[in-house]
C-alpha cells in the first residue's frame, strides 16, 4: 500500500516542527563574576536574558531573574541573527549580529528597568556617507568611550 500525498505532507509538515521550535541561540556574559544568560531568536534577533538570584525568603534556593526586551532589543527584521560574546573579563553586555548584513549592536540589561536594551544596529563603514556630524575624537564614533584604543591607533 502507498502512502497518501496529503499524508506525506502531515508527515513532513511534524518532522519540521521542532526544528521550528529550536530557534534560539544561547550566551552568557563575558563578566567572570556575573551569572547572566543571554538568549537571541535566530530569525528576529529579539534578545532576552537571565540570571540567578537570591531569594532568602523561600528556603535559600534563589530564583531565575529573567529581563525582558526593551529599547532596541525587540524583533528586528528577520534575518539571521546570533550573540557574540566578547573576550572582555568586565563586559556584561553582549553583540547581536546579523550574519547576511554584518550588522551589529550591543545589547546589556538595564537592571532598574527591568529589560534588556540594545543599540542601534551599525556596521563598519555604514557612516561615510551620512551627512550627521560626528562628535568623537574617532572616526566612526559618536562620543567618549570606556574602551582603550587598539593597536595603537587613535
Amino acid at each position: 500500500m502507498k502512502p497518501s500525498l496529503p499524508l506525506l505532507a502531515v508527515c513532513a509538515a511534524l518532522h519540521a516542527l521542532p526544528a521550528a521550535a529550536a530557534s534560539y541561540e544561547f550566551v552568557p556574559a563575558p563578566q567572570t563574576d556575573l551569572n547572566r544568560m543571554y538568549r537571541v531568536d535566530k530569525v528576529t534577533g529579539e534578545v532576552t536574558s537571565c540570571q540567578y538570584g537570591l531569594q532568602e525568603s523561600v528556603g535559600g534556593i534563589g530564583q531565575t531573574v529573567c529581563f525582558g526586551p526593551g529599547e532596541g532589543a525587540g524583533a528586528q527584521t528577520p534575518s539571521e541573527y546570533g550573540l557574540v560574546a566578547s573576550r572582555h573579563s568586565r563586559e556584561a553586555g553582549v553583540f547581536r549580529v546579523n550574519y547576511r548584513t554584518g550588522e551589529m549592536s550591543i545589547c546589556f540589561v538595564l537592571v532598574k528597568k527591568e529589560q534588556v536594551v540594545c543599540t542601534q544596529q551599525g556596521k563598519p563603514g555604514a557612516e561615510a556617507g551620512s551627512d550627521a556630524p560626528l562628535t568623537g575624537s574617532a572616526p566612526g564614533r559618536a562620543g567618549a568611550s570606556a574602551t582603550p584604543t587598539q593597536g595603537g591607533r587613535p
